[in-house]
């Protein structure tokens, strides 16, 4: 038998063996045998397959595994998303009830999310993001705010809660304007940033007369800077110095780095005033003087002016002094007066808060943060009321020199003149960098 099934493997194999098995040994089975050289066949069989093995074996193939047999992974569910940006008035919980989440639910997301951002900030154009698994339960909530920032809070065991702040790109930019009817036109015009129209108004009211100083025929060039992620503009962009030619009369106003907003005009060169607005890229709503009361009706005297801002939005002393009061005053609401010397004093009114490290008596620089913009108090909306008191009298915030002269007092040095000289230096570069970038759209 061994040696029919030796003879078929050599035969299988087109190969004869050099040494033959000694004739009759009782062990010629067990005798290995010698090396085969195996021809170039693709289906050719190895012989050591085959030596030893029933000739059954030869042609019998192994059977492939049932299909039944194999089993696939099992495919995790996936999560649901529901998102939708906000809209006037909207609260998160009402969002939350839209997106289908239970009172328990709601409550453990506003908690969280509520624990990095003040809820009550939450404004339209802002986005919120839910994900839930199929079964119903929250796997997490994401706010999109101002500024390209993303609050992210997971759920599981206990919730988990990161802020995701963009790394954005500083870029400068300059620009120049010709008025011919107004400064807001003109800015409009040269595609620039229009709301510093408002910045404008709030630094040079009382120093010029817009209505009769401006003829149609003056120059206007700024120089601002804007925050960018991935070439998209995000916040509001900042300006840095601005320089209004009126022919005889050369105004300019250098804002500073350090975010103060303590900017300082210049006539012809020489520092005229110094003014720290008290809210940063605010909206100036209402001026000093007779108006009708937006909630009464009637007409009364507005003994300061109004800036429209955000909820929470940071106020700043807008002088160096000592706090004289803080507390609440009737229609003005939550309120912060600040002392400057014996005779003249600031109020900011309608604060939603207060920082809980100011107190009375503290002294404060200008640029400091005494509170948030809020709406208490009689007031139809989010807004600082800012006044100005000289002798307990109101006077016009946007003209009164005696605050100007106090808070100008440490600008007569060195100092002053060598942000303008860089101010200018800064304005010119950039302005001739820009040109030379637009050189070949032009030709």
């Amino acid at each position: 038998m061994t040696g029919s099934v030796l003879a078929m493997a050599s035969d299988l194999t087109g190969a004869t063996r050099e040494d033959s098995l000694p004739e009759g040994s009782a062990e010629a089975a067990l005798a290995t045998p010698a090396r085969v050289a195996l021809p170039e066949k693709p289906n050719a069989v190895a012989p050591q397959a085959v030596a030893g093995a029933p000739s059954a074996a030869i042609d019998r193939e192994t059977p492939a595994a049932p299909a039944a047999s194999r089993v696939s992974p099992p495919v995790a569910p996936l999560p649901v998303t529901w998102a939708r940006k906000v809209a006037a008035g909207e609260t998160l919980d009402a969002l939350l009830v839209e997106a289908g989440l239970a009172a328990a639910d709601r409550a453990e997301a506003s908690l969280a999310l509520g624990a990095e951002y003040d809820l009550r900030r939450l404004r339209p154009g802002h986005a919120v993001t839910v994900e839930t698994m199929p079964d119903g339960t929250l796997r997490s909530v994401s706010l999109d705010v101002e500024d390209g920032v993303r609050i992210e809070a997971f759920f599981g065991d206990r919730p988990l809660v990161h802020v995701v702040a963009p790394d954005p790109e500083t870029v400068i930019l300059a620009g120049e304007a010709r008025v011919a009817s107004s400064i807001f036109a003109a800015l409009d015009d040269a595609e620039i940033p229009a709301r510093f129209a408002v910045d404008l108004a709030q630094m040079l009211a009382g120093t010029i007369d817009f209505r009769r100083d401006l003829d149609g025929d003056e120059t206007l060039r700024l120089l601002w800077k804007e925050a960018r992620v991935d070439g998209e503009t995000i916040g509001e962009p900042e300006i840095a110095f601005a320089a209004l030619d009126l022919g005889d009369a050369l105004y300019e106003i250098v804002w500073p780095d350090d975010g103060t907003g303590r900017a300082t005009i210049y006539l012809d060169g020489e520092v005229v005033r110094v003014f720290a607005q008290p809210v940063d890229g605010a909206r100036l709503s209402s001026v000093f003087g007779r108006r009708k009361h937006p909630v009464y009706g009637n007409v009364r005297m507005h003994t300061g002016v109004d800036f429209a801002a955000a909820r929470g939005t940071p106020v700043r002393a807008t002088a160096a002094g000592r706090v004289s009061f803080i507390g609440r005053r009737g229609g003005y609401g939550r309120v912060v007066e600040i002392a400057h010397g014996t005779d003249t004093m600031t109020r900011y009114a309608h604060l939603s808060a207060v920082p809980d490290g100011l107190a009375e008596g503290q002294r404060v620089a200008a640029g400091d943060m005494i509170g948030r913009v809020g709406a208490t108090g009689t007031a139809t909306g989010p807004n600082l009321h800012y006044e100005v008191r000289v002798d307990g009298r109101p006077t016009d915030p946007l003209s009164d020199d005696r605050l100007a002269d106090a808070v100008a007092r440490d600008a007569q040095d060195g100092s002053a003149v060598n942000r303008l000289t860089e101010s200018r230096a800064r304005l010119e570069e950039t302005l001739a960098s820009d040109f030379a970038s637009d050189l070949p759209e032009r030709l």
